[in-house]
């Protein structure tokens, strides 16, 4: 308990000590240009307020009067990491089913929890894919007014279910009448559903177009809504200038979201030759959470997830990384998603090396997590080291383009021009 509150008293110490209305230099080995691949050696970069505003070689940089200089000269720089799939309000080592019964405040204090462990590993912005009670949008805005310490988070409120589909809630006894706050059905009801999340301030929306691994009474290869449904819900997003993601697994519902207009599919777990070239064709960002497996065959049993959903786990595992290598080598868009809260926060950068064993590149699994994520949220200020673009920064020990496993350890961490690690 005493150290983990030094190590909160340090983050807000450090988090005071570069803050807006100041400037910054900040010296490191090299940085990753994570367009081109190429490693810039001794570089120093010029941060005024939240923004990169000059890059020079070291020596060449007028250092402003005043301003903060600090010195990574062991460290190689990259542009802080996104990961397009997280749950922050749940824990993996919960017990499963003591978990659904858990109240939206309970659920609220893990997210806050979880924002802060998630940034301090590197991640400076993220996807949330659902929460029960809008509880991450108030997370969300409680970072976004330095109350609390978290990543930048586009959050999506509730997901949308059909009735007693994956995201609504089928662990309740029939008596207990206890549905989902995003369950709906027909294309009107599913336009209603968006709106409504967009009311309470979704700045995103995911919608559950199969099956799922952790839902009860769902074949994960099952489409749930029809096409039909899926457009409406891609049109009305669209129409209020939000991204939509839809959780899908199976074949034929892939191939309906990507067709109705969805802009990221999520797991992509059964993909077939036709899948990939309709994702090719319409320019579809795929989110495939390849790492999360090994924790949950090692430790579900242990954290009390039942049989049932197991047993799903292990038809979905070795199908989804080929149909992540199969979408690798057809060049498809392709963007970082691991579903943190099935395994721990904090261990997001561990599907890098997966990401690597299973056909991609070290440059292009970081670019998942970077310029692939910035362009599928449309956000031309993040994602890049770059001049004009937003200080988020990270710094890890080795270079990640010869050994990936090293932003598993991510050992400085700048967000907004703030440094927090």
């Amino acid at each position: 308990m005493t150290k983990h509150l030094f190590k909160s008293l340090s983050a807000l110490l450090l988090t005071s000590s570069v803050a807006y209305g100041q400037t910054t230099v900040l010296n490191a080995q090299a940085y990753i240009d994570v367009e081109s691949g190429q490693r810039v050696a001794k570089p120093s970069l010029l941060i005024q307020d939240n923004r990169i505003v000059k890059i020079a070689k070291q020596g060449e940089l007028k250092v402003p009067k005043g301003a903060t200089v600090i010195d990574l000269n062991d460290k190689t720089l990259l542009p802080g990491l996104m990961d397009m799939h997280v749950h922050l309000t749940s824990d993996p080592a919960d017990n499963f089913l003591a978990a659904q019964n858990f109240s939206i405040p309970r659920k609220t204090v893990k997210a806050v929890k979880n924002a802060h462990t998630t940034l301090m590993a590197g991640f400076t912005t993220v996807r949330n894919l659902g929460a029960p009670g809008y509880s991450v949008i108030a997370t969300r805005d409680a970072i976004n007014a330095g109350e609390i310490i978290g990543p930048r988070i586009y959050s999506a409120g509730y997901s949308i279910s059909i009735t007693g589909g994956h995201c609504d809630d089928n662990f309740s006894a029939p008596e207990r009448k206890s549905v989902s706050g995003g369950v709906a059905d027909g294309p009107w009801a599913v336009r209603a559903k968006v709106r409504e999340n967009i009311k309470y301030g979704a700045n995103t929306i995911k919608i559950c177009a199969t099956g799922g691994v952790f839902s009860k009474g769902t074949k994960v290869g099952v489409q749930q809504f029809s096409e039909q449904e899926l457009q409406a819900a891609a049109e009305e997003a669209h129409l209020r200038g939000l991204i939509i993601a839809a959780h899908a697994h199976g074949t034929n519902g892939i191939k309906a979201a990507i067709r109705a207009g969805i802009d990221s599919i999520e797991h992509c777990s059964f993909m077939d030759d036709e899948a990939i070239e309709l994702a090719k064709k319409h320019g579809t960002y795929l989110s495939c959470d390849i790492y999360n497996t090994e924790y949950t065959l090692a430790f579900g049993e242990a954290n009390g997830v039942p049989e049932e959903n197991i047993n799903k786990e292990k038809q979905v595992s070795k199908a989804q990384r080929e149909s992540f290598r199969r979408a690798v080598k057809a060049g498809l868009n392709m963007v970082f998603g691991s579903d943190a809260a099935i395994y721990p926060h904090g261990d997001n950068g561990k599907q890098f090396s997966r990401m690597v064993q299973f056909g991609m590149t070290p440059l292009q699994a970081i670019q998942a997590a970077t310029i692939n994520s910035a362009a599928l949220l449309k956000n031309q200020e993040i994602g890049k080291i770059a001049e004009g673009y937003l200080a988020d920064i990270i710094a890890v020990d080795d270079d990640p383009l010869s050994k990936i496993a090293t932003l598993e350890n991510v050992t400085f961490v700048m967000k907004d021009g703030k440094v927090y690690k």
